[in-house]
C-alpha cells in the first residue's frame, strides 16, 4: 500500500496556494490528508503530528508557511520522515523571509526546498520520493515528464509556423 503524504498548512490563508499541491497529488493518484497547525499557535498540536506521522501511514511531509516559516523546521524536529517546505510569498519581505526560514536548516535536520510558492513542484518531489520503493508511481511521473516534453514540442511548432508568417 502506498504511504499517503501529510499537506500541512501554518494557516488557512495558504490554501490559495497549497490547493496546487493537493490537486498534483491527486492527479498521481497518490492518498493524502491536509491539515492546518501552526509551529507558534499549536505547537503541541504540530509536534504530535509529527511524531505519530511514520506510524500513521504517512511516507512524507509537505508543510507550507510564510513569514517566519518555522513548520517545516518544527515538523522535521521530530521525525525522521522527508520534509519538504513551501515558502509562501507575503510579509514585508513578500516571501524572501519564508525562503531563507525553510533551506536555512542547521546540520542534520534537513528540509527539502521547494521555490516560493512552489506548490506544485513540491507534491512532484513528494512523488519522486515515494516512486523510490513504487513502480507504478515511477511509470506515472514519467509519463507526466513525457506529456511536458510533448507540450514544449507543440508550443515550439507554434512559434516556428508563427514565424513563417
Amino acid at each position: 500500500m502506498m504511504k499517503k503524504v501529510a499537506v500541512i498548512l501554518g494557516s488557512d490563508s495558504d490554501w490559495p496556494v497549497v490547493q496546487q499541491t493537493c490537486a498534483q497529488l491527486d492527479a498521481l493518484d497518490i492518498p493524502f490528508e491536509a491539515h492546518i497547525l501552526s509551529a507558534h499557535r499549536t505547537p503541541a498540536q504540530a509536534a504530535d503530528f509529527s511524531k505519530n506521522a511514520r506510524a500513521n501511514g504517512f511516507g512524507v511531509l509537505i508543510c507550507a508557511a510564510g513569514m517566519a516559516a518555522h513548520l517545516a523546521g518544527a515538523f522535521a524536529a521530530n521525525t525522521t520522515l522527508p520534509i519538504i517546505g513551501i515558502p509562501l510569498r507575503g510579509g514585508a519581505m513578500d516571501g524572501l523571509d519564508a525562503l531563507l526560514s525553510t533551506v536555512q536548516m542547521p546540520s542534520g535536520i534537513p528540509v527539502a526546498t521547494v521555490a516560493i510558492n512552489g506548490a506544485k513542484n513540491a507534491a512532484i518531489l513528494a512523488a519522486e520520493i515515494l516512486a523510490v520503493s513504487d513502480d507504478t508511481l515511477a511509470a506515472k511521473l514519467e509519463i507526466t515528464r513525457q506529456k511536458m516534453a510533448s507540450q514544449i514540442a507543440q508550443k515550439e511548432q507554434a512559434l516556428q509556423n508563427e514565424l513563417k508568417k
